[in-house]
């Protein structure tokens, strides 16, 4: 078959990943293709998922700042809210970011093609739009960034209008007034905290005894109790037997026998990567588990000249990953030095509260120091800001090493946390120690205080662990934060 064009990149897919890998071979001087199914470039990240959510949360956090100043405005949420209208600020978000991603993609010199994308051969990708016309691709290497799916168990009836997953879940034209949300995940606890937020009577359940099993079990225990004030359920080590649209309402039977009756269902249990319509066969690639893309520690596949990054690969399946992925890709692509391999990943969880983590957690310091690591706690009513915001039921914890220096890792539950992390982050690459944050001004007030709190607190169980008093600079910071 021979290419109507040639390039000398394709990038399969215009998400997080395939912008940033086309952005940057663009950038570099090669001529690049970018395929996209959708009507316009940004992939799911953008027109189902991450910008969408993140809108209604937005919405969501609106409406409660107004609940909590009642003595200033009268407010209150309509009956039959139509989601639109609490959304009214996407289209014009959406409008702004992908003529944002065109106008970058087209100045960088990369082409887009429409449509879907499915391999003819390792150097050649035809593409077929959605009136059926064919266009035939070449280039000498190939990135896939082809995102992923919402996985649909089969004994789950999903009809996009009653029973919902990730990608349509924002189709609803009204509010219901009752929702549950099958499973437990990052996806599950996002939609089931702003719905929650929002009036509607959420019931999440999952198999596992709590929500977000990944994170800190402290800060899933503040998430519940947030849920839970704002009139959520969580119902954990149960599973859906059956469910089914009666005609009136969900009705899910749980095989504990319990039954559940909601307006509507969320089904959220995890993703699938999109790789059904790109017809692998065709140049033998490698897959793993779940059929996505095995590929080595430069996003290289088992064929050379094709390259895949994104939630096609799997985890951790993070916007921010994927772009870097991306980069690399691309950097190996041009004979470029390899960066060192990603290790420390920040995870952001865009719940009401958020949540956010980055290094070891606790179980994980204990495995590789033993029981004498040191931890110190900042709770957010100890911090102004957190009380002048609102948000005095967040806490920063910090996780030093057996001696109470080197930080190994933050975890957060507050909102915000999703930028508090950096810090943390940032802290952990460059190896200081706990006293930096002693030693260094911090702006007040400000939520950053708090991990000057939670260093204190190391600071001081350092202090009595080796039976003596903290330095006398550190002993005086103790002493004025206990007065304080």
């Amino acid at each position: 078959m021979t290419p109507d064009e040639t390039f000398d990149l394709i990038v399969i897919g215009s998400g997080p990943g395939g912008q940033k890998a086309a952005d940057q071979a663009a950038k570099s001087g090669l001529s690049v293709a970018i395929v996209e199914r959708e009507r316009a470039v940004g992939g799911t990240c953008v027109h189902l998922g991450t910008i969408p959510s993140k809108t209604l949360r937005e919405a969501a956090l609106t409406i409660t700042t107004l609940k909590r100043n009642a003595d200033v405005f009268d407010f209150k949420l309509k009956d039959d809210m139509e989601v639109s209208t609490l959304m009214k600020r996407l289209d014009s978000v959406l409008q702004s970011y992908t003529s944002f991603i065109s106008s970058h993609i087209g100045t960088s010199g990369g082409k887009v093609f429409l449509g879907r994308a499915s391999f003819v051969d390792a150097h050649t990708i035809l593409v077929t739009s959605v009136k059926g016309t064919r266009t035939v691709l070449g280039a000498k290497n190939v990135v896939i960034a082809s995102g992923s799916r919402p996985r649909t168990p089969p004994e789950i009836p999903v009809d996009h209008e009653h029973i919902l997953d990730s990608d349509s879940i924002l189709s609803m034209i009204y509010l219901p007034r009752s929702l549950t949300v099958i499973g437990a995940g990052v996806i599950a606890s996002e939609y089931a905290s702003i719905f929650s937020l929002l009036g509607v009577k959420v019931t999440m359940i999952d198999r596992t005894p709590r929500p977000l099993m990944f994170m800190e079990p402290e800060l899933t225990t503040k998430f519940l109790d947030n849920f839970t004030r704002n009139g959520g359920t969580y119902i954990g080590n149960v599973k859906a037997k059956s469910v089914e649209w009666n005609g009136l309402q969900v009705r899910t039977v749980l095989d504990n026998g319990e039954e559940l009756l909601s307006d509507k269902m969320l089904v959220a249990q995890g993703r699938l990567a999109n790789v059904e319509p790109l017809n692998l066969e065709a140049v033998k690639l490698a897959q793993g588990r779940n059929n996505v893309i095995s590929v080595d520690e430069n996003y290289q596949t088992s064929v050379p000249n094709i390259y895949a990054v994104g939630d096609v690969i799997g985890p951790p399946s993070l916007a921010s990953v994927s772009m870097e992925q991306g980069r690399r890709a691309i950097r190996h692509i041009l004979g470029k030095d390899a960066h060192q391999a990603i290790e420390l990943v920040p995870i952001g969880i865009y719940s009401v509260p958020e949540l956010s983590s980055v290094g070891l957690s606790e179980e994980q310091a204990r495995e590789m120091f033993g029981d004498n690591i040191v931890i110190g706690r900042a709770n957010f009513e100890e911090v102004a800001r957190g009380q002048i915001a609102g948000i005095q039921d967040g806490m920063l914890k910090m996780i030093a090493d057996p001696q109470g220096k080197k930080l190994l890792g933050v975890h957060i539950v507050a909102e915000g946390a999703t930028d508090l992390v950096h810090v943390g982050e940032m802290a952990i690459l460059n190896g200081n120690d706990i006293d930096i944050f002693l030693e260094n001004i911090l702006n007040f007030p400000t939520l950053g205080e708090a991990y000057r709190i939670a260093a204190l607190d190391i600071a001081a169980k350092r202090a009595k662990r080796e039976s003596r008093r903290p330095e006398p600079r550190i002993q005086k910071l103790i002493d004025e934060a206990e007065l304080n």
